[in-house]
């Protein structure tokens, strides 16, 4: 009987601890206790539009956290496909580029490759390391290896894929 009543009585002083816990101190700006009681958000709404999006070309863009440009590149199982990548043709900083067109290439000493956007803008940005290092898009071409950073001017048509639907449209092809 002793046991359980000095169970309650610590669960009663847990629970009221917690209860004061949550109510604000007399002694709190109301600003601050106003923003002390707004709990915060444990995600955020634009992890969905950066999420990394693939095309059937094998080509990836992913967009910034402002949804104004877009980084692209090539997946890596192009860069698998290519094999060891020689040349690599980037893009003029500030041309224009309409959904579909080839804005580069990629040499490497099986084949050659167009570069195509899957996003219509201006090329905001070219990743020129590429030009003097190539064999880095094998290295990591989903990071660091990008091509290009595109102004876009619309939302990107055509067929994008997300991580797993693309991983499924590579085993399947």
């Amino acid at each position: 009987m002793a046991a359980r009543t000095s169970v309650a009585r610590a669960v009663r002083q847990l629970s009221s601890t917690a209860a004061a816990a949550r109510r604000p101190s007399p002694f709190m700006c109301q600003r601050w206790a106003a923003q002390a009681s707004q709990q915060q958000r444990l995600f955020s709404v634009s992890a969905a539009l950066r999420e990394k999006k693939y095309t059937e070309d094998h080509e990836w863009i992913e967009m910034s956290s402002d949804g104004k440009t877009c980084t692209l590149g090539i997946s890596t199982y192009a860069a698998k496909a290519l094999g060891d990548v020689v040349y690599i043709e980037l893009p003029q900083i500030e041309m224009d580029v309409s959904e579909g067109d080839a804005i580069g290439a990629v040499e490497s000493v099986k084949s050659a490759s167009d570069i195509l956007t899957p996003v219509s803008g201006t090329v905001a940005e070219v990743n020129s390391e590429l030009e003097e290092k190539p064999a880095n898009i094998n290295k990591d071409p989903e990071g660091a290896a990008w091509i290009a950073k595109i102004t876009v001017a619309g939302e990107p048509g055509g067929k994008m894929m997300s991580a797993e639907e693309y991983a499924e449209f590579t085993e399947d092809g």
